[in-house]
């Protein structure tokens, strides 16, 4: 890859990545949310019926629905996991979660050429030397990482390489440190909840995702675990490559399969029954 060509890209990655530009982006859009449902509050109190005041939030909520979506999908790093955790009916307006719930698995990609960079420098050797065939093309991206399908040279079978978004623990740590002085904001204002204490578990749990050997070592601890169960269990864990293991890389054993969210499609298209017993097993 020629010298200016790898310089314009590191360019683009810092510039994305640059801590009080997040910040500025997430406290407007933020206060332009926030600004939008104390205007509904006030005017709701001038609107007789209860239906129409109902109306009234629902288009709010469609309206801050729109705005989330923007601005998680636009950021990225730890707004597409907020996303996806807001992404649920039982923890937000059903406005909310009919819009996040398509972030769970269309995450912005990180460009090939800088998931080549990350794998050449994490490896120690050029992705020609170790692969025989690798897609360009991910098979999904998340808030951390995300997966692209190859062969390792000398192989017979395919494995899954995932790959850690460059800058992107830098880029969360200042998420979640914004939304915990928006936390403590929002309870000192409006909620009375302690907002604050979750923010900072979430902090805890989001850490411990950048360190994929730990996450390498809990593959296998459950492996092993499953396997020491004489009883056949439905689970299958990918077998980990482990000379392909680093902090920022996680090469493992490819398995097709079907995403959990796609699951009532794929029923639909195999003329599997909703209300037999085969979807009773995928519901439980």
């Amino acid at each position: 890859m020629p010298l200016l060509q790898l310089q314009d890209l590191n360019e683009k990655i810092s510039t994305t990545f640059r801590p009080w530009q997040r910040s500025f982006q997430f406290w407007a859009r933020a206060a332009d949310i926030y600004t939008g449902y104390k205007v509904c509050q006030v005017r709701v109190k001038f609107v007789k019926g209860v239906e129409k005041q109902e109306e009234m939030w629902e288009k709010q909520h469609e309206l801050a629905a729109e705005k989330l979506y923007s601005m998680c999908y636009d950021l990225g790093g730890f707004f597409l996991k907020a996303a996806q955790i807001l992404g649920k009916p039982d923890l937000a307006p059903a406005a909310w979660v009919r819009r996040l719930v398509t972030l769970c698995d269309r995450a912005p990609a990180t460009p090939f050429e800088v998931v080549q960079l990350v794998l050449e420098k994490e490896l120690g050797r050029s992705t020609a030397e170790i692969f025989e065939r690798f897609d360009v093309n991910p098979v999904g991206s998340a808030s951390i990482a995300q997966v692209h399908r190859a062969r390792v040279r000398g192989s017979k079978s395919d494995v899954a390489v995932k790959v850690q978004h460059p800058g992107v623990q830098e880029l969360m740590m200042t998420d979640i440190r914004n939304l915990q002085a928006f936390a403590l904001y929002l309870e000192k204002t409006d909620i009375k909840f302690d907002l604050f204490s979750v923010t900072k578990e979430i902090e805890k749990q989001v850490g411990y995702e950048f360190d994929f050997l730990r996450e390498a070592e809990a593959m296998e601890r459950i492996q092993r675990f499953l396997h020491a169960n004489n009883k056949k269990v439905p689970v299958l864990v990918p077998n980990v490559v482990r000379d392909m293991v680093t902090r920022k890389v996680l090469v493992m054993e490819f398995i097709d399969g079907t995403p959990i969210l796609n699951l009532g499609n794929e029923m639909a298209k195999r003329g599997i029954n909703p209300g037999g017993k085969m979807a009773a097993v995928a519901k439980q």
